[in-house]
């Protein structure tokens, strides 16, 4: 066990695992790291390669999902679940988010992209240093949220209620809403962490639950192969990827991209974070 600095009180504990098959390449064992105090599980995402975008065939997909090869160069650690209420309350403080539906291990959300910055600059002073916590690239979110499959859900190219959460707004459709109730989990809101399946790496409602900001400003992807993409320099938006509870299941494919200003706030935003060993 690795101890990091007594402000954050919190440990780094260093499992071994086992994940699916990537793109490219086969099994391999993988690494935890988990930030007790917080209760925030990172688990390794090994490098490899993966063809970014959707097919043309594929249900519901968008002009901007063009399909195009991307290699990550380098492993990563990617959060297991969503940022969680009671970890950004831990972080910023009781007064944020008091009077929030929900409990601690319900998704944080009406969070701004500006405030996913706030969250992380605090976070990152408190470690001082042991490693860097930001957003993931729009390619690392795709590239964990697809767990080495090139359909249009990790499970297949057709979604149910059993296996994302989505379809929670009666008003919209509610696909979903007495699916949910089965479950105890409150309408029109999104469920706790870790109430469905994870995928291949391990990674818990990387499809619904929550829309997810990542790093880059939106714009049209490059076609020829690239590697460790970070999308354009400057923009008017955000990228956000995973679908919600609100609303379709098909918003929540593993090549789907949405935008927002990054100042909004919204019921159905949240986020996960990257780390960085220094």
């Amino acid at each position: 066990m690795i101890w990091v600095p007594k402000k954050l009180w919190c440990s780094i504990v260093i499992a071994m695992g086992c994940i699916g098959l990537l793109a490219v390449g086969s099994a391999r064992a993988t690494e935890k790291i988990v930030i007790e105090s917080l209760g925030m599980e990172f688990v390794q995402i090994p490098s490899g390669s993966f063809v970014m975008g959707s097919p043309s065939d594929e249900s519901f997909r968008n002009a901007s999902e063009a399909q195009h090869p991307v290699v990550i160069s380098e492993p990563f650690f990617i959060q297991t679940t969503e940022v969680t209420l009671a970890q950004w309350r831990k972080v910023m403080g009781k007064k944020f988010f008091s009077r929030r539906k929900g409990t601690g291990r319900t998704p944080v959300t009406l969070v701004s992209w500006h405030d996913t910055q706030d969250f992380i600059k605090k976070l990152n002073r408190w470690v001082k240093g042991a490693y860097t916590l930001r957003l993931p690239t729009e390619a690392e979110w795709e590239y964990a949220a697809r767990g080495g499959t090139q359909t249009a859900y990790p499970w297949g190219n057709e979604i149910s209620c059993s296996a994302a959460m989505f379809g929670n707004n009666p008003s919209k459709g509610g696909a979903c809403v007495e699916y949910h109730e089965t479950r105890d989990i409150p309408v029109n809101q999104p469920g706790r962490v870790k109430r469905y399946a994870p995928n291949a790496f391990g990674l818990y409602d990387m499809h619904g639950n929550v829309w997810e900001w990542v790093q880059d400003w939106y714009g049209e992807y490059d076609t020829q192969t690239v590697t460790d993409p970070k999308g354009p320099k400057h923009g008017t938006m955000r990228v956000k990827r995973g679908g919600s509870w609100y609303r379709y299941g098909h918003s929540c494919r593993s090549a789907n991209r949405a935008v927002a200003h990054p100042a909004s706030r919204l019921q159905t935003t949240g986020f996960r974070l990257v780390l960085e060993q220094n």
